[in-house]
């Protein structure tokens, strides 16, 4: 398990009625192939061996005999390889037929686990054949070379790399309480179920359905492996169900009434889970009522050694939902924001707000959810005072974007030229105006924030802030400057949804209206705090200065969600922006990412409200408390290591 990773496959074999030989055949294909991609865990469907369409074949000993005499085989064929299967047979323990899964590694029978919950209704009637673990008294069997201890109680399975690991069958899952909660609350990180899930018009949505809320709930990953082609037709079809998820997420599936053998591959971040249960306090206090037994054996897996790199997709954008649900997302992020600022309005009856408008994403974005509110509460539009603020780095482009956009939001426009006033205050302080440094740029923004204030008071109103997450983390904004306002709307929106938001937006507006916004999300970002240049083009680009924001959005995705350290966010971008930065440049901005991050928390510890939007937000008041003099030596070490 390097960086948190294991990867596990979910297999599903060609298989011939109650042909073992054959079968075990086709499980030691896929073994071998699943051995050669690096995957660590295989599992196979339920009663794999023998298939799980025998019926009455089960109640033969020759069946029975040949199913121990193939798990035999596959000790002997896994004796050099270094992966753990996990396959379905039937297995006869005193006077009890019963519905198992073997564990298996390196010749040797780790465990057998026996089905629960045996369904007897319907097309179903296992209880014909098998009898339930719940039926089972702790018994020494010798089965397969292997003197073992096989018992109703669930057992957990652990690594050599610290993963721990717990297996179900088929209907356990469907139960009210599968064995799966109680395995997941006593540690284990993985679930693994072997099926036999057959087809029926629905069915395969509401089982997707089981499987990705039973791994969200338990916050686990969960491999099925169900049975497919060559299973008997006699009365239902099987259609091969290869399905992988990863809390609550299907990360891989497999092709559904494939005839061909399938082999489904993934890896499954075992840190990403363990940070989840730590940071949910509810995982934490249910696991005082729902743990195993305490005294249970813990059964060991054999060392395994795999050469590591990822071959899972990593997106480059964690805060952009997939296409499909974009629109979808904009929509609730923007309701979200509209109905934050709602209540803040009808709480202080106020009925004018006061922003900063310069032609930028994160002004516009603040001037949209301002319209919206105001629309929503029926409050005349007039009641939005937009100010624009030109200044010394003020470019055309951005001042005209600024001025038609407001008039075609029929919004009150204010323009206040900061020149004169920032002039006087350099002459006060005694600052050369020639000198471009921080004091030259931070006078500037914080006299548009004096203005913003004034104005407020002055309508009876309050400044709304416009500043987003991804500033917020970098602490690229002026300390009671724009840092500062009654109710940031975009506080834990980040740069990378701003842009999505906007272009969402556009959709809904007016042709004339959608041409300024798309314009303003291709405008080079920036402050706008020094001198155009001589074609009054925009000289300073905060992405020049402070690097790339998608660069930036995905090292604060990982270091805060899921608290990882500096070396394991650096592979998981190698991954996500292969092709697009290479590996110094990544190593680069990752080390400004934290010197920033750690410096500037200043700024965040007394940030003003402002609704959360999504899983990650640097509210002091909520996600995200932090001293503002803690050492990042430890962070900056090991970004000095990579």
């Amino acid at each position: 398990m390097d960086y948190g990773f294991i990867k596990v496959a979910s297999a599903i074999p060609s298989v011939k009625v109650g042909d073992v030989n054959y079968n075990t055949q086709q499980i030691e294909k896929l073994v071998s192939k699943a051995e050669n991609q690096g995957v660590e865990i295989i599992v196979f469907p339920e009663l794999a061996i023998t298939s799980y369409t025998c019926q009455d074949l089960f109640r033969q000993d020759l069946l029975l005999n040949s199913t121990e005499e193939a798990i035999q085989s596959l000790l002997i064929f896994t004796q050099q390889l270094d992966i753990i299967v996990v396959v379905g047979a039937p297995i006869v323990v005193g006077n009890l037929l019963l519905n198992c899964a073997v564990i298996i590694q390196k010749g040797h029978i780790l465990g057998i686990i026996p089905k629960t919950y045996l369904p007897n209704y319907n097309e179903f009637y296992e209880k014909r054949w098998f009898a339930s673990s719940q039926d089972l008294r702790p018994t020494i069997i010798s089965y397969a070379g292997h003197t073992l201890t096989i018992s109703a109680e669930s057992k957990l399975f652990l690594t050599s790399q610290g993963v721990k690991f717990g297996v179900e069958i088929c209907e356990d899952v469907w139960a009210p309480i599968p064995p799966s909660n109680h395995l997941a609350l006593s540690g284990a990180d993985l679930i693994l179920n072997l099926s036999a899930t057959d087809e029926l018009l629905g069915k395969h949505k509401y089982l997707k359905s089981l499987l990705a809320q039973q791994s969200a709930r338990m916050i686990s990953g969960y491999v099925y492996s169900s049975c497919g082609f060559g299973e008997s037709t006699q009365d239902v079809v099987y259609g091969g169900n290869a399905l992988i998820y990863e809390n609550g997420t299907l990360l891989v599936e497999g092709e559904r009434f494939s005839v061909d053998s399938q082999l489904v591959v993934t890896q499954i971040d075992v840190e990403r889970l363990r940070a989840e249960r730590r940071n949910n306090t509810t995982f934490v206090n249910a696991q005082r009522a729902g743990m195993l037994n305490p005294n249970e054996e813990l059964c060991y897996a054999i060392e395994q050694k795999k050469p590591f790199h990822i071959d899972r997709t990593i997106s480059p954008c964690p805060f952009i939902p997939e296409e499909d649900d974009l629109a979808d997302s904009c929509e609730e992020v923007f309701n979200i924001q509209v109905m934050g600022l709602a209540k803040r309005l009808i709480h202080t009856g106020c009925k004018h707000v006061v922003l900063g408008v310069s032609g930028g994403l994160d002004s516009t974005l603040a001037l949209l959810v301002c319209v919206r509110t105001f629309d929503k509460l029926k409050l005349d539009r007039k009641g939005i005072i937009g100010v624009t603020m030109p200044g010394f780095g003020t470019t055309d482009r951005t001042y005209q974007n600024a001025i038609h956009l407001m008039e075609k939001l029929n919004i009150s426009i204010r323009e206040i030229s900061i020149a004169k006033s920032v002039t006087q205050h350099f002459e006060d302080i005694g600052h050369d105006m020639s000198v471009h440094d921080i004091t030259y740029e931070n006078g500037q923004a914080r006299e548009r924030t004096q203005i913003l204030m004034d104005l407020s008071n002055q309508v009876g109103g309050f400044v709304i802030g416009t500043g987003d997450l991804s500033e917020l983390a970098l602490g690229w904004a002026t300390y009671n400057g724009d840092h500062m306002s009654m109710y940031g709307v975009n506080a834990s929106v980040p740069k990378t949804l701003i842009q999505h938001l906007m272009r969402f937006v556009a959709t809904t507006m007016s042709p004339d209206i959608a041409s300024i916004l798309i314009d303003i999300v291709n405008t080079p970002i920036s402050p706008e705090l020094l001198p155009a240049t001589q074609n009054d083009s925009i000289s300073q680009k905060t992405e020049d200065l402070v690097g790339p924001y998608e660069l930036h959005d995905f090292f604060l995705y990982y270091f805060l969600r899921y608290g990882f350290r500096p070396k394991k966010i650096f592979i998981l971008a190698e991954k996500a922006f292969a092709g697009q930065y290479d590996v110094k440049c990544i190593k680069k901005w990752l080390t400004i990412f934290f010197r920033r991050f750690f410096s500037q928390q200043f700024k965040r510890s007394c940030l003003p409200d402002g609704p959360k939007v999504g899983s990650v937000s640097l509210s002091p008041r909520g996600d995200w408390r932090m001293p503002s003099d803690a050492s990042n030596s430890l962070w900056l070490k090991e970004c000095e290591d990579l």
